[in-house]
């Protein structure tokens, strides 16, 4: 490994570069709408993590890639993401001593104002998408919080 991605904030644009990928890769119709947003949860945990490495610059970047990939409105999904990264850094020592569980109702919550800021964004543009399957991901986001955040942080030393 370079010595550039054993810094924070190299892993956090390595992880955050590959589930941009995960994010872009289609799938079936049925399975699409169960797709958890991994890079919002990427970017949430580097910013619980390392404030300093997953901070507002990550947050709004990996907005932005999203927009570039799927949003019908150039900066919503980076408005949404500096948004839940801002409450992240902001809150970072209070939800990093919560166990798993109560991390995940946490993540529950910044994916619920995530999609709603887009939500909101995509009605005021005009893009409505009404449909109730908008919101199942987010249950699976918070879901999979548990797995993810202890994969991601096998990746790094806590200090």
């Amino acid at each position: 490994m370079s010595a550039r991605m054993s810094e924070p904030w190299g892993r956090a644009i390595l992880s955050s570069i590959v589930a941009l990928i995960f994010t872009a890769l289609p799938l079936p119709p049925p399975y699409d709408s169960f797709r958890p947003q991994l890079l919002v949860l990427v970017v949430f945990y580097w910013s619980i993590a390392t404030p300093r490495a997953g901070g507002l610059t990550l947050g709004f970047a990996a907005g932005l890639a999203l927009d570039i990939f799927q949003g019908p409105v150039i900066g919503q999904h980076a408005l949404a993401m500096s948004l839940i990264t801002y409450i992240a850094v902001r809150e970072h020592q209070k939800i990093r001593s919560k166990p798993y569980f109560q991390q995940s109702l946490i993540a529950l919550v910044i994916l619920f104002l995530y999609e709603f800021v887009v939500f909101s964004i995509d009605g005021w543009s005009g893009h409505p998408i009404t449909s109730p399957e908008r919101w199942l991901h987010i249950a699976t986001g918070a879901v999979i919080w548990p797995p993810l955040a202890a994969l991601l942080g096998h990746t790094h030393n806590r200090r």
